[in-house]
């Protein structure tokens, strides 16, 4: 092997090891960035969850108040088949 062979030979080392770090680099960033997506989407359904788990309570609530309103209509509602036909 020659001199110039030599060289080129250097140089091609010198540039696998700099893609080699370069990819290397790329590899590690893949790997947080896949780490911080699991770490976002489970942040987000623990808040999903947390929210349901603290509006839920309030949602019964309203709920409840709806049922008594209805029965409430449908009791007057009744109450007024009854009456005679002149109030209707």
């Amino acid at each position: 092997m020659d001199q110039e062979e030599k060289e080129i030979l250097q140089k091609t080392f010198e540039l696998s090891e700099e893609n080699n770090k370069i990819l290397r680099g790329l590899r590690s960033i893949n790997r947080w960035s896949y780490a911080m997506k699991i770490i976002y989407w489970t942040f987000i359904i623990v808040v999903a969850f947390s929210a349901y788990f603290f509006v839920q309570p309030y949602v019964e609530i309203l709920d409840n108040t709806y049922n008594n309103i209805r029965n409430n209509v449908n009791t007057i509602n009744s109450v007024a088949k009854k009456l005679p036909m002149s109030f209707q």
